[in-house]
């Protein structure tokens, strides 16, 4: 049946875009798999539609690109996963690592990345590839408060989005909330992690842990915080089991 209803939304998609108008939400959603998250939003994350990821410091940039990651591998079903940024983030912050993607369950021949060359070129990208259909999910990676990205830009994003159903990821670095249409704006940061069943005293620390704030939602009430990690052997978020490691937390580095 999920399948029956997954081929039937791309056959409206499809339909839409032949017939040049504008398809209504489907109702298909992205779910997290915590379902403390996914009861607070109605099954998940719509799909198909602009989302914003922020970290609002610095330090929680590496927190943000492997949440963002990890929620990218929940929406593409497989499909491939295209990480857009420009070249000074790629000087400031390092090229993404390949074997960082594959623990955190991600196929790292599956993720493409993209570099362009500033923040123009790197929305008209965006609103190119969040076009195509056969993406899984777009992440287009922000730092600071670029000029073009205005509430002009997000409406376009969020248009294509829904025109080809492919879930858009705006990951925004140090960056401050602005005017935007995207469906759910995000804080995360990072959170203790819980101790692992080792056999040892405290145990090692086991699976990444975010603290993830809903600061913003079009459809609902926001305003809530939940922490979830991220099991990576079933590639879903979850409610942490136990009592974190007491300062141990851990950072998503391998990115």
């Amino acid at each position: 049946m999920p399948e029956s209803v997954a081929s039937l939304s791309k056959l409206r998609r499809r339909l839409a875009r032949i017939e040049g108008v504008r398809p209504r939400d489907d109702g298909a959603r992205v779910a997290t798999g915590c379902a403390a998250v996914d009861d607070w939003l109605g099954g998940g994350l719509a799909r198909g539609r602009l989302h914003e990821v922020m970290a609002l410091a610095r330090e929680d940039a590496g927190s943000v690109a492997g949440f963002a990651a990890m929620l990218g591998l929940r929406a593409g079903e497989g499909r491939p996963l295209l990480w857009l940024r420009t070249d000074a983030a790629e000087r400031q912050c390092g090229t993404l690592y390949a074997s960082g993607l594959g623990e955190l369950g991600l196929d790292a021949d599956a993720v493409l990345v993209a570099l362009v060359e500033d923040d123009a070129a790197l929305l008209k990208a965006a609103n190119d590839a969040a076009r195509c259909a056969g993406v899984g999910a777009l992440l287009v990676e922000c730092w600071g408060d670029p000029r073009p990205l205005d509430l002009t830009a997000t409406r376009r994003l969020m248009l294509a989005a829904e025109t080809s159903g492919v879930t858009v990821l705006l990951l925004r670095m140090a960056a401050t909330e602005s005017p935007s249409v995207a469906d759910t704006r995000w804080a995360v940061r990072a959170s203790p992690s819980v101790p692992l069943a080792d056999g040892t005293p405290t145990g090692a620390p086991g699976h990444p842990v975010f603290e993830i704030e809903l600061l913003r939602r079009r459809a609902g009430s926001a305003g809530v915080t939940w922490r979830v990690e991220w099991n990576r052997d079933r590639s879903i978020f979850q409610e942490p089991a136990a009592t974190p490691v007491s300062g141990a937390v851990l950072p998503v580095a391998a990115l």
